[in-house]
């Protein structure tokens, strides 16, 4: 949910102290437009914006709807100094998302040529602000949101192994953790795999391991009778690559890149028409 607060502060950041740019008078409307096919996000960020201007979204699709060049995203009408206030922060905002979007619709689509089954997630590397935005973004997308904050899960990475032990992290952190939390452990060692299982992981992630070494340790989880743990694929995964890691029987894919780099696609705003 896009909060009055959070629209102010974009509003306060874009127009700064006193704004003559769009000092006009009289009313207008306004098309939020694809230049490049993609997937929609961030129109509801984007609607946000023109209504607390006391602008009025006439019309506006869904996310996830695949665009084309020349395709709305939204309508709006009233007051011009509204809707030229509203412009630049909506196309940033709706383009940023849809960028996004477009990105996990692409990996999405590629590892589906090998698994009907593997989840594409996105990270916690989400720009600071814009994470609820971002990871809806995801979703409209077709991907997995993963954890949305450090409270959804508990993550064993390499630094609490390098303080407690792998065993001694796991039952450390699931001691003070509800019941109902799962523990996530990191490892980057075929070997370690069955480890992290045995020591009560509920998912085993496999980090920075290339395909061949993701399906070992696969293999070893099972040998080990741990084939009821989910696992986890990430460390440096492209839409490039996507392929290859969805091929391992891997139940999970996460990218960083789906936020952290995703290009913004290319919208335009057009006003009077």
């Amino acid at each position: 949910m896009i909060t009055d607060a959070q629209v102010e502060r974009w509003l306060r950041e874009d127009v700064g102290h006193h704004d003559v740019t769009n000092d006009v008078p009289g009313a207008t409307t306004g098309r939020l437009v694809a230049k490049e096919a993609g997937a929609a996000a961030g129109v509801d960020a984007a609607s946000a914006v023109f209504e607390y201007l006391d602008a009025t979204v006439t019309d506006r699709i869904e996310a996830g709807v695949g665009l084309e060049p020349g395709d709305e995203l939204l309508r709006v009408e009233g007051p011009a100094r509204a809707v030229l206030r509203g412009e630049r922060i909506a196309v940033n905002l709706a383009g940023h998302a849809s960028g996004i979007a477009t990105r996990t619709k692409r990996a999405v689509d590629a590892a589906r040529t090998e698994s009907d089954s593997v989840r594409i997630a996105a990270t916690r590397k989400t720009t600071p602000g814009l994470r609820g935005i971002e990871k809806r973004a995801v979703v409209a997308g077709g991907g997995d949101t993963h954890r949305l904050d450090l409270s959804h899960m508990v993550m064993v990475k390499d630094n609490h192994v390098a303080e407690l032990g792998l065993e001694g992290a796991v039952e450390h952190f699931r001691e003070r953790v509800s019941f109902a939390t799962k523990i996530e452990v990191e490892v980057e060692r075929v070997a370690d795999a069955p480890r992290a299982a045995e020591a009560g992981a509920d998912i085993v992630l496999l980090d920075n391991m290339a395909p061949t070494d993701v399906r070992a340790a696969i293999d070893r989880l099972v040998e080990a009778g741990h084939d009821d743990v989910l696992t986890e694929a990430s460390g440096g995964i492209t839409t490039a690559d996507v392929r290859e890691y969805a091929a391992t029987g891997v139940d999970v894919i996460s990218m960083g890149s789906l936020t952290h780099s995703a290009p913004s696609l290319d919208l335009s705003f057009r006003t009077g028409e």
